[in-house]
């Protein structure tokens, strides 16, 4: 797998910094935001570097897409959210802050204040894990 030392994302794919992950397979992993735009937002990644839309294979941008569904459906269940908004920010004119290529997966709920684009903002490490234990199965 090819990584980027610098990459924030690349150190939670390796294991070098901790991550609440949610979900993963062998080209992809799954993991909390921490400033989250909703209760249960995550992200996906995939293992492989790239650096944004542009750049990513069409295997692994194919396999972060089938593993966005797969974390919706979890969600779904865990959560019971009433819709979700899946998205990418490709540049920095589209709010892409992280140039790893990631996928936001953002549960919606019928009362929830979100208007896109949200301002990120550092989410409660507690609640945040708590919801990804609820994602996960085991919480």
């Amino acid at each position: 797998m090819s990584a980027e030392a610098d990459c924030i994302f690349c150190q939670i794919v390796a294991g070098e910094l901790p991550g609440a992950i949610v979900d993963s397979d062998e080209r992809t992993v799954s993991f909390m935001d921490i400033n989250p735009a909703t209760p249960g937002h995550a992200l996906v990644v995939p293992r492989t570097h790239a650096a944004d839309l542009m750049a990513i294979s069409d295997e692994d941008l194919e396999a972060c897409t089938l593993a966005a569904r797969r974390l919706a459906r979890r969600m779904d269940e865990a959560l019971a959210p009433a819709g979700f908004n899946v998205l990418n920010s490709c540049g920095t004119a589209a709010w892409q802050t992280v140039f790893h290529f990631h996928m936001h997966v953002v549960p919606r709920y019928a009362d929830d204040p979100l208007k896109l684009p949200w301002i990120p903002g550092p989410g409660e490490p507690g609640a945040i894990a708590e919801v990804a234990a609820r994602i996960r199965g085991d919480g």
